[in-house]
């Protein structure tokens, strides 16, 4: 995995968000929807915890709450 590490913990590992730092059992990334397009962007990747997530696509869409 690239930046967001793995971190042992007594025989599991655990993902760390690249955004919050918290360890976290699942991650994600956005790479490609209707307008968006990671893929062929150079840029270094990035995964985000459930929050994180949600926090980064609503930013993207214009809906964050301020």
């Amino acid at each position: 995995m690239s930046e967001g590490e793995l971190r042992g913990q007594g025989g599991q590992q655990r993902l760390v968000c690249d955004f919050c730092g918290q360890e976290v059992p699942r991650v994600r990334r956005v790479a490609l929807d209707a307008d968006y397009n990671r893929l062929q962007t150079p840029h270094r990747l990035q995964y985000a915890c459930y929050l994180c997530s949600r926090k980064k696509e609503e930013q993207r869409l214009g809906l964050e709450r301020g």
